[in-house]
C-alpha cells in the first residue's frame, strides 16, 4: 500500500515539475562569489555549476570547468551559501488537531496548508528552502509536521520533500510543559501528561506486535488505525518526533519517553538547554533552538537565554535554530545565529546551525544543507556576510531555479514590507472570490 502512494505521490510530483525540469536542463554557472560550503573552508572566487537541480561541480575558478553551453551568472563581490533550512515553522495558514482530544497523531497538517500562501514568498526573502511546516504545541500530540521545499507550486504534493525509500515527508509534532495543559480531556498536571503519551505509546506497540505476528496476512491484520499507522512509524523510526519543550525538567522528560520507547527526537526550543547541556549531549539528541529578544511571553520561557547556542556547542550537541514563525519573522532568520555567535557560539557552527544541522534533523543531510557536487541546487546569494545586520538576501535558487529576486519588484516588497504585504493579499483574494459568485 504505502509503495502504490509512493509511486502515486512521485507521479504527480514529476508531472508538475516537468516544465521545471526542462527550463533548468541547461547548466548554470555561477562564479565570482565567495562561496560558502558548509562541509569545507570559505572558497574565494568561486564557481557553482548546476543543472537539472542538482550542483554538477563547486569550487575555485581555477578548479572548475564551466561547461560550453552554461549560462554564466556573475556574483562578483556577493557569498553564496546553501538554502537555509528552517526545522519549526508555522507557514502555510495550516493547523492541527482540534479540542476533542490531547493526542491527535492522525492529523495530517499537510491536508490544511495552502501551497499558494504568500507567507512562503516572507521565507523566500529571508533565504530559507527547507522548512518543517507542524500543528500547533496546544497537544500533547498535535499532529504529522511536513517536510517542504519552497518550490513555486499549485499543490501542496509539488512542494513535498519526500523520503524515497520510505514515502514519508514529515515527522510528528509532540509538546510538554504548559502548552498541553488544560480542562478536560486535557491533563492538567504534567505527571498526567507524560502518563497519557506512555499509555498510547503502548497501545502503538501493541498494534505494531499485531501486524509483525500478522506477517503479511491481510486476514491477521488489525483493523487499520490511522493514529496508531503514524506512530508505528515513529517506533520503527521511519518518522522524527519534534517535541516543544522548555523548562529543563520539561527537557529531560521529553528525552526520557524517547529513550522508553526507543524513537528519534528533536527537541524544539529547549530555553533552558544551558541548565542540562551535558545531559542533551548524553543523550545523543539534536536541539533546535530560538531566540526571543523582546519581553514577554510564557513564564516557562523566562529562563531563556542566548547563551544557549554556544552551551550546546561546547557540549557537543548538533545544535540549530528555528523561527517558529511567526514568532520570529522568517526574514531575519540568519539574525538569530548572529546572535548566537555574540554570547560565544563559533562562526562554524553558526552556519551549520542554518544549514546542516537543519538538514540532519530532518534526515535530509544527503540532499540539503550543503554546496557539495550531487546534492540538490538549493543555494542562495548574499550581498554581504551572513552574519552582518547590513546584508541582504538578493537572490534565492530551488534545485537549480531562481525563486526569487530582490530585483523583482513583485518579490522585493516581500523583503521590504510589512505585515500588510500579507493582509493585501488575503483581501483581494477574498475580493475575487466575491467576483466570481
Amino acid at each position: 500500500m504505502k509503495r502504490l502512494f509512493l509511486f502515486c505521490l512521485l507521479f504527480v510530483m514529476t508531472v508538475g515539475y516537468s516544465h521545471q525540469l526542462r527550463a533548468q536542463s541547461q547548466a548554470h554557472a555561477i562564479k565570482g562569489a565567495t562561496i560558502i560550503p558548509v562541509t569545507g573552508e570559505p572558497i574565494e572566487n568561486g564557481v557553482l555549476v548546476v543543472k537539472d537541480g542538482v550542483i554538477v561541480d563547486v569550487g575555485s575558478a581555477s578548479s572548475v570547468n564551466i561547461p560550453a553551453n552554461a549560462i554564466e551568472v556573475d556574483a562578483s563581490g556577493k557569498i553564496i551559501m546553501p538554502g537555509l533550512v528552517d526545522t519549526h515553522s508555522h507557514l502555510g495558514e495550516g493547523d492541527g488537531g482540534d479540542r476533542s482530544s490531547a493526542l491527535h497523531p492522525d492529523v495530517r497538517i499537510m491536508d490544511t496548508i495552502d501551497p499558494r500562501s504568500d507567507s512562503f514568498k516572507k521565507a523566500l526573502a529571508g533565504g530559507l528552502t527547507t522548512i518543517n511546516v507542524m500543528p500547533g504545541s496546544g497537544h500533547l500530540m498535535s499532529g504529522q509536521t511536513v517536510y517542504l521545499k519552497l518550490r513555486k507550486a499549485n499543490t501542496i504534493e509539488e512542494m513535498l520533500f519526500v523520503d524515497e525509500e520510505t514515502g514519508i515527508y514529515g515527522g510528528l509534532k509532540m509538546a510538554n510543559g504548559t502548552n498541553p495543559l488544560g480542562n478536560k480531556p486535557f491533563p492538567q498536571t504534567r505527571g498526567k501528561s507524560a502518563a497519557l503519551v506512555r499509555e498510547l505509546f503502548v497501545k502503538a506497540q501493541e498494534y505494531k506486535a499485531k501486524i509483525d505476528a500478522a506477517d503479511g496476512d491481510e486476514s491477521k491484520m488489525p483493523k487499520r488505525d490511522i493514529g496508531m499507522e503514524a506512530l508505528v512509524e515513529v517506533l520503527e523510526g521511519k518518522r522524527v518526533v519534534h517535541n516543544h519543550t522548555h523548562r529543563h525538567d520539561d527537557i529531560l522528560t521529553a528525552i526520557r519517553l524517547s529513550q522508553e520507547f526507543g524513537y528519534k527526537v528533536v527537541l524544539q526550543h529547549v530555553s533552558e538547554a544551558w541548565k542540562v547541556a551535558d545531559e542533551i549531549a548524553a543523550a545523543g539528541v539534536p536541539a533546535s533552538i530560538i531566540v526571543i529578544d523582546s519581553p514577554g511571553g510564557k513564564l516557562e520561557a523566562i529562563d531563556l537565554k542566548n547563551v544557549n547556542g554556544a552551551a550546546l556547542e561546547k557540549a557537543g550537541v548538533t545544535v540549530g535554530y528555528h523561527t517558529d514563525d511567526g514568532i520570529t519573522d522568517s526574514r531575519f532568520f540568519m539574525r538569530s545565529a548572529a546572535i548566537g555567535i555574540k554570547y560565544g557560539m563559533s562562526r562554524q557552527t553558526a552556519i551549520e546551525s542554518l544549514t546542516m544541522a537543519g538538514a540532519i534533523m530532518l534526515e535530509r543531510e544527503d540532499r540539503v544543507g550543503s554546496l557539495e557536487k550531487g546534492k540538490d541546487a538549493d543555494f542562495i546569494i548574499l550581498s554581504g556576510d551572513p552574519f552582518s545586520v547590513y546584508t541582504k538576501v538578493e537572490q534565492t535558487w530551488i534545485e537549480g531555479m531562481k525563486v526569487w529576486d530582490i530585483e523583482n519588484p513583485d518579490d522585493r516588497k516581500y523583503a521590504t514590507g510589512g505585515y500588510e504585504i500579507y493582509r493585501a493579499s488575503f483581501h483581494n483574494y477574498h475580493e475575487g472570490m466575491e467576483g466570481h459568485k
